[in-house]
């Protein structure tokens, strides 16, 4: 175990922090709630929005910018979605500040009142659907499918880096459509493709499915989710996508001339995915030595810890490992050669494991004279020696394997805690230790709220393809309208 990290076993919730900070992922803001993303943490976050931006664009969608600033009167508009976020909301009153007079030091300015108070933006319906009202006419300008890479400010009384913070980034798609069909399946395939990142690339298997009418997203129709378990057996809700249906149309009167010349309201979605994945990140995969990077997100694929004594003795190595660095580059593996001088390679092995890189390689006199290289892979500590000569095949065939050796078990665990019963008392019992149960639901917001009320756990979701025949409410013990997944969540 790396020094100073608390062991997962006696308190996660420590282990988590700990991991963030001795990775150095990210630190604690100057205003309560806030974090500033450190380099190594924000280089994950963008390898991530690499991985997702691509297929944004191959699915036919652009990146737009919108304004921060949204009038308070725009959340006024659509009464759901302003319920679902009034808590939330950072509010600008005045536009500027001045000196005290009594020498106090800078003070709002009494006399900068703002007519309209401004919303700092919580997400951007509002705002985009204001300027889709501008740029939709006709059944040509449809569909339009942009994206805004962004941050958000939602004020969170308790935070958690990454998880739960004040202000946090993401990507918002906001689509506009002709028709019910369009906009559902545009919902959908978002969906898809948060699903195919999030378990190919950041090795995390999810579950698919709706959220329950009281967990779904203010202002939708459908919530579309994609659900994960963590490694204390709590779920993370990972990505949403919303059908709006006309709901923004309406509030922002956005009509278009369809086809056969009738004047009609859009249909819209939205989606959304956050750097609270690299929180699922950390929690799904990391162990007590640190973080386990899957490696097609991992910033430093592998790294190379040469072990010299003298300068000669390090541009020896690097002559010795010229053609393999060579093939690196070649293959886009991306490497780093840690030759620090006055650090131990203990040290660097510590520090290495800690942040997570998949694959370590230590090269040393001795390896020099055998022709070998030594090759460590982070998710299961086995380490071999490998001639120089094969060493960029193992390299590649090491990266495939390790990406599906943290997906496999990962799955494996969510599976060996996922439990299927009918009787509540058992129910309660499981929600209590820890995992996904699924059972029975009459549907009903009553039902789904004394069960949160009793156990703290919530619906996650309610999966596609539902079958609920031959099954009984788990609380009612009534027939079931719902086949549902339910556990504790962040």
């Amino acid at each position: 175990m790396s020094k100073g990290v608390t062991p997962k076993s006696q308190d996660y919730s420590r282990w988590y922090t700990d991991i963030i900070t001795k990775a150095e992922l990210a630190d604690y803001g100057p205003v309560k709630g806030t974090m500033v993303i450190k380099p190594y943490g924000y280089s994950i976050w963008e390898s991530l929005k690499e991985a997702f931006d691509k297929r944004f664009k191959e699915t036919g969608h652009v990146n737009a910018y919108f304004p921060l600033f949204i009038p308070k009167s725009f959340l006024s508009k659509e009464a759901q979605h302003v319920e679902g976020f009034a808590k939330e909301c950072a509010v600008v009153t005045h536009s500027r500040l001045k000196n005290s007079e009594s020498g106090g030091g800078i003070i709002v300015d009494p006399d900068s009142k703002l007519d309209e108070e401004i919303i700092v933006r919580p997400t951007s319906e509002t705002v985009i659907w204001s300027m889709y009202k501008k740029w939709i006419n006709s059944y040509r300008d449809l569909p339009i499918l942009i994206n805004q890479w962004a941050n958000v400010v939602r004020w969170e009384m308790r935070t958690r880096l990454f998880l739960r913070t004040s202000e946090f980034l993401w990507q918002e798609g906001h689509t506009a459509h002709s028709t019910e069909t369009e906009a559902i399946a545009e919902a959908r395939k978002m969906l898809e493709v948060y699903k195919e990142v999030v378990e190919n690339v950041m090795a995390v298997p999810v579950l698919t499915g709706t959220k329950s009418e009281s967990e779904k997203f203010a202002g939708a129709i459908d919530t579309y989710c994609i659900e994960a378990m963590m490694g204390d057996k709590k779920a993370l809700q990972a990505g949403t996508s919303h059908y709006l249906g006309q709901n923004f149309a309406k509030a922002f009167d956005v009509k278009f001339q369809s086809e056969d010349n009738k004047e009609e309201f859009v249909y819209a979605t939205s989606w959304g995915v956050s750097t609270r994945l690299i929180g699922a990140l950390i929690m799904v995969h990391g162990d007590d030595k640190g973080l386990r990077l899957p490696p097609k997100l991992a910033p430093i694929q592998v790294v190379i810890i040469p072990i010299f004594k003298s300068d000669d003795d390090l541009e020896k190595i690097k002559v010795f490992l010229s053609n393999i660095f060579e093939e690196f580059k070649i293959n886009n593996i991306r490497f780093h050669l840690d030759s620090r001088k006055k650090l131990s390679p203990g040290f660097k092995f510590n520090e290495w494991e800690m942040k997570g890189v998949p694959i370590r390689i230590e090269v040393g006199q001795r390896d020099i004279n055998s022709n070998s290289i030594f090759v460590a892979r982070r998710d299961t500590n086995e380490k071999k020696s490998v001639k120089i000569n094969d060493g960029f095949k193992k390299i590649q065939e090491l990266i495939n394997d390790i990406q599906n050796n943290l997906f496999n078990t990962a799955k494996r665990f969510r599976d060996d805690n996922t439990f299927v019963t009918n009787n509540y008392k058992e129910f309660k019992k499981i929600v209590n230790t820890g995992g996904f149960v699924e059972c029975g639901w009459d549907g009903k917001t009553e039902t789904e709220d004394k069960i949160k009320k009793e156990t703290k756990a919530t619906i996650r979701c309610i999966p596609f393809n539902n079958d609920a025949e031959n099954l009984k409410c788990i609380y009612t013990q009534e027939s079931a309208k719902y086949r549902v997944v339910f556990a504790k969540a962040y």
